[in-house]
């Protein structure tokens, strides 16, 4: 059994790692300007799918990575916050149509706002604060009451966890690590055929930022779930994932950590008060964009262009916190982490962002059109 310091020498090894993948993964989203509202936002506008590809490739890439882990053995997605057997649909559905609405009016989602924090962009400083502080009003705060005492009562109780090679296993007597192999390739694999199939998005930047940005998500997963894994923590005995804030095993989000951070920021005095995987997870980000954007002499201040401009990312940003604690995760927290476990709540949530986003991006072409005229 490992003792004190034994864990505390592991959790600053995880820590680091998910630190050098973040900037990694920071600098790769800010050089090939991977992002989920961009994706939706080209195919609505320009006809162009090349970016909805590259989220294709990357949630393929996260799927079939996870099965392959599961397989092995290395993890167990039902152990993450994702898997519970509670179908949270109705919170899922409305959390990730705020999320893609909100995504719109703050120009990205959580991890492109911190993309755009390391490239200059001081309205993303703006709704970081904003997103941050309404996460955490969801999660702990007044909307916390008001979400558990209304849409979180709309629920569907399974007799397993909600992953779909729980509730096939419990159908057949194929055994689960089996069925997460071969439904993890399957479904995986058509993500990836799908992103493959135009010889058009064959370019190096498509597809390192596709392969890329799964990979990240599949190597945190590693970090949390395989070397951050204690099965019997020396002071309750009980099994443990380090450095995690929920207790259990974590891959990237960034909307709850965002909350997470603030926490940490404000009460640092405080001992109780740590780093955790989430929170060191939205430093790299920033550190890596900033990087790449030096690298590339990309990087330029940018501030608000008036009031209309200053209240929809204000709003966005609220919008975002809310909802991507609601749906319980963002467009990377749900739309590649949660879906890469075959969770039946990721694939409620993946239509509800695009959606959203249709939403918020025609919302904005009617205001245009309304100044116009």
């Amino acid at each position: 059994m490992p003792n004190s310091s034994d864990l505390l020498h592991l959790s600053q090894h995880i820590l680091w790692l998910t630190l050098a993948v973040t900037i990694l993964l920071g600098a790769l989203m800010q050089w090939s300007s991977f992002c989920t509202m961009g994706a939706v936002s080209d195919i609505l506008v320009m006809a162009d799918y090349t970016r909805m590809r590259q989220w294709s490739l990357a949630i393929g890439v996260a799927i079939v990575g996870v099965a392959v882990l599961a397989a092995q053995g290395y993890i167990d997605p039902s152990k993450s916050v994702y898997t519970s057997n509670r179908l949270l649909y109705l919170s899922t559905i409305i959390g990730s149509l705020c999320f893609g609405f909100g995504m719109v009016l703050a120009s990205g989602c959580g991890s492109k706002t911190l993309i755009r924090i390391g490239g200059g962009n001081l309205k993303s400083v703006v709704v970081f604060f904003v997103l941050g502080l309404v996460s955490y009003m969801t999660l702990k705060g007044l909307l916390a009451v008001l979400r558990v005492n209304t849409i979180d009562t709309w629920f569907i109780s399974l007799s397993t966890a909600q992953d779909l090679p729980s509730i096939f296993a419990a159908q057949t007597s194929m055994a689960k690590t089996h069925l997460q192999l071969i439904l993890g390739l399957l479904i995986g694999g058509g993500f990836i055929l799908f992103a493959l199939l135009k010889k058009s998005f064959w370019q190096i930047d498509n597809l390192l930022a596709g392969a890329g940005v799964g990979l990240a998500i599949v190597a945190i997963w590693w970090v949390s779930g395989y070397l951050g894994y204690i099965a019997e923590d020396p002071k309750t005995l009980e099994e443990v994932f380090l450095a995690t804030n929920s207790g259990r095993m974590e891959s990237l989000s960034f909307v709850a950590p965002y909350a997470y951070t603030l926490d940490w920021l404000i009460l640092f005095s405080d001992t109780s008060k740590v780093l955790t995987l989430g929170i060191v997870a939205v430093g790299g980000m920033i550190i890596g964009a900033f990087l790449s954007a030096v690298l590339t002499k990309t990087f330029r201040w940018e501030t608000f262009h008036g009031v209309e401009d200053t209240g929809n990312h204000l709003l966005g940003g609220a919008l975002m916190g809310f909802g991507g604690v609601t749906a319980l995760g963002c467009t990377i927290g749900q739309g590649l982490t949660g879906i890469s476990t075959l969770a039946l709540s990721a694939f409620l949530a993946l239509p509800g962002f695009i959606g959203g986003a249709c939403l918020g991006l025609w919302y904005l072409q009617w205001r245009l059109e309304r100044q116009a005229n």
